[in-house]
């Protein structure tokens, strides 16, 4: 009896979603907008393969005990190979980078959506340890939606901000539109994607409460 390959399309793109996090982690903090938006794209690639390497492994019947370990490992290090460095620029530079209404970055925003994420995979463990599965319910799914999107619009920012002295913007009407736009969308996406985040995982606990009571 042959055993099934590990190797399988699934697999090498999540593999590659955690080789290519230091790169992530990295570009952000090389002067100059291109960096940022070399970040930004394959930062959105990564996104775009974790919901095709989930969809593929069902379709075709390759979902495996090695994808089921990498996957949430992968979307762990894609989080924090991001949140730590725009919450390290929207600090230390702040004056170039300040976004409206937040400011930089609060670190216990980047603590809580990071904690959450954690506390969610050590639940889900548990859970199945009494032989209960947690899938993603609808809550979760809009959080992970949101959050990406707050990503990906604080990355432009970055690359934005990096953009307006090189290019002759600073008295141009259409970047100063732009600029207050734009900051607000990173605020209010930040400020949804954290109330989903703190919504969606006190509806695990609710919805899963029995649990806690089931004896080992």
């Amino acid at each position: 009896m042959t055993r099934p390959t590990i190797w399988t399309l699934p697999n090498i793109l999540t593999i590659a979603r955690i080789a290519i996090t230091p790169v992530i982690a990295s570009l952000p903090f090389i002067e100059g907008y291109w960096p940022k938006l070399l970040c930004f794209v394959i930062f959105v690639a990564a996104a775009v393969t974790d919901v095709i390497d989930g969809r593929l492994a069902r379709r075709h019947n390759q979902i495996t005990d090695l994808g089921k370990i990498l996957d949430p490992i992968a979307d762990k290090l894609l989080l924090f190979a991001t949140l730590g460095p725009i919450w390290w620029i929207s600090r230390e530079r702040h004056e170039l980078y300040d976004i409206p209404v937040w400011g930089s970055i609060p670190l216990w925003v980047c603590l809580l959506l990071i904690g959450r994420e954690i506390a969610m995979t050590v639940f889900r463990a548990w859970a199945q340890a009494r032989g209960v599965v947690i899938p993603a319910g609808h809550a979760g799914k809009m959080k992970a939606v949101l959050q990406n999107v707050f990503i990906g619009g604080t990355l432009t920012w970055f690359a934005f901000r990096d953009m307006v002295r090189p290019f002759g913007w600073e008295h141009s009407g259409f970047a100063q539109f732009w600029n207050q736009f734009h900051g607000g969308f990173v605020a209010a996406t930040l400020g949804i994607a954290l109330t989903l985040t703190i919504y969606s995982f006190v509806d695990y606990m609710v919805q899963y409460r029995r649990l806690f009571s089931l004896t080992s």
